[in-house]
């Protein structure tokens, strides 16, 4: 059987990892020459997936990125698949070191900053899209919402600065405690939704009789509308007199709002107006060597620019956690994290559930084992610079820099938090193939490896798989950042194009439905 070089058919991410990446498939026999020892692997093994360097006893750890991934359930020999036959989380003993990767931010000079060019608001804060939104309370108005935003499919011929009539639909709304958690969260993201600097006007349609009730909504939430006295417009499909009545109330209403919306005019922006979300979908086994850790480079570019960039997905930096402590600001940013983390296990263990639920068939398929090995992947997100505060979820994102938001791990949920919280670009990274998109905000899909930027190329906006032949990871990171900078100026991405992005808003529903 032919003999390679470790660098022609796998990565090895740290010195001291007990396996390396298989880039593309490699068959049972072929020999990998690595660091100066001859590796034959035992079984055939597919991209991404990972090839033992070491031996190991039942029970004794395995490394990735120079930290645990799991432990070995069965006796593993070199050159070995390392998946899920052998390998399973347990018991971490972590040690957190609060700040002790804490390093000054280098900054660009002034003379140096960086425009986009995006629509300034009556508070100051840039939208990168002019959206006009019909907001639901409760999932009893969203067909009545969403045969409003069908009036105006083809808004744009007459209003062209205008990006669209969007509905913002959802499942919830009633059968919630009022008030509770759960019912806060839910105000939480319509309003920041409705207020987003990417939406130019909006009206809020409910049933009237929900949990959640619009008028009062409006009162808690601050929901004046932006830069005036005036307060939103209202609908409710009971005082309306039915479904026919609301649709045609709530379709004047939006009417009289187009002309002012379509004024928006895009104008020169500080980079710094951009607040960048980050989130991973059908991850695999590439996903924190090429997509992740180059997004990575282009959250550190911004934040250079004095821009910020977010991280989420609190149940996906399970095992990876203590990176992020490392990076903390100051003790009281170490322990928001913390506090958040402590609140999921606790969260978990009464609904019998675990953090280490994960992770999902699709991203076993691509390599990925573990929670820990997903986590340590996930986290190369949010790239290197200082953690400078961390938010609950939908909560408005007030801090410049590196910042983390609490959010479950499921995409849709995550980034509707996200963008709650004021985010006006998304980046996406995906190695099996996911097709997100989310009106108001710009999706930019990065896949991590070229096979399915290949079979997926509509869809995909950046093919970070470059990395596995050779490209210099900050030339891809580069690449990224140049991206957001175009699409918060109005390029649009591939969902964008193929008019994927109304139906992922999903609030977090938290609580018990009664």
């Amino acid at each position: 059987m032919a003999t390679f070089t470790l660098a022609e058919k796998a990565i090895l991410l740290n010195p001291a990892d007990d396996v390396m990446i298989a880039k593309a498939n490699i068959q049972a026999g072929t020999i990998i020459e690595d660091d100066g020892r001859r590796i034959e692997v035992r079984q055939d093994i597919r991209a991404g997936h990972k090839v033992a360097r070491r031996p190991a006893r039942v029970g004794e750890p395995i490394r990735r990125y120079g930290q645990i991934i799991g432990f070995a359930t069965a006796e593993i020999n070199v050159g070995d698949h390392v998946h899920v036959q052998n390998l399973a989380v347990g018991e971490l003993q972590q040690k957190y070191e609060i700040g002790v990767d804490v390093k000054p931010v280098d900054y660009y000079p002034p003379e140096s900053m960086r425009s986009f060019d995006g629509f300034k608001r009556a508070d100051g804060r840039v939208g990168t899209r002019n959206y006009v939104a019909v907001i639901s309370t409760v999932n009893c108005s969203a067909s009545v919402s969403q045969f409003v935003r069908e009036r105006f499919k083809d808004v744009r011929r007459d209003y062209p600065n205008i990006d669209g009539v969007i509905a913002i639909t959802h499942k919830s709304g009633c059968g919630q405690v009022l008030f509770s958690e759960d019912h806060w969260a839910l105000q939480r993201v319509l309003a920041g939704y409705a207020k987003h600097p990417n939406v130019a006007a909006y009206v809020i349609i409910g049933l009237g009789c929900e949990v959640n009730q619009a008028t009062v909504m409006v009162e808690k939430q601050h929901m004046a509308v932006t830069g005036t006295p005036d307060r939103p417009t209202v609908i409710t499909i009971q005082e309306s007199g039915g479904v026919r009545k609301t649709v045609e109330a709530a379709v004047k209403a939006i009417a009289q709002l187009l002309p002012r919306a379509n004024e928006a005019r895009r104008t020169r922006q500080p980079l710094s107006e951009l607040i960048l979300a980050t989130n991973c979908g059908g991850s695999d086994g590439n996903s924190g060597i090429t997509a992740n850790p180059a997004l990575g480079w282009a959250v550190d570019e911004l934040v250079r620019y004095g821009g910020t960039g977010v991280l989420a997905e609190t149940t996906e930096i399970y095992g990876a956690e203590q990176l992020l402590i490392r990076r903390a600001i100051n003790e009281g940013v170490a322990k928001k994290l913390l506090d958040r983390f402590e609140w999921w296990l606790q969260h978990l263990a009464a609904r019998g559930g675990v953090m280490d639920n994960n992770p999902a068939p699709g991203n076993k398929a691509g390599g990925l084992t573990t929670v820990y090995e997903k986590s340590l992947g996930g986290v190369t997100k949010g790239g290197t610079t200082p953690m400078m505060d961390v938010f609950c979820y939908g909560e408005p994102i007030t801090t410049k820099g590196f910042v983390f938001m609490d959010t479950p791990g499921h995409d849709p949920v995550s980034i509707t938090g996200l963008v709650a919280g004021g985010a006006n670009i998304i980046c996406f990274t995906t190695g099996r193939g996911s097709v997100f998109g989310c009106k108001p905000v710009p999706s930019i899909k990065l896949a991590t490896n070229s096979l399915m930027y290949r079979h997926m190329e509509e869809d995909m906006d950046i093919d970070c798989g470059v990395i596995l032949t050779g490209t210099p990871l900050e030339q891809v990171g580069r690449q990224i950042f140049e991206e957001v900078v175009a699409v918060a100026s109005g390029k649009e991405t591939k969902s964008e194009l193929s008019g994927v992005g109304e139906e992922e808003f999903a609030p977090w529903m938290i609580g018990p439905v009664l």
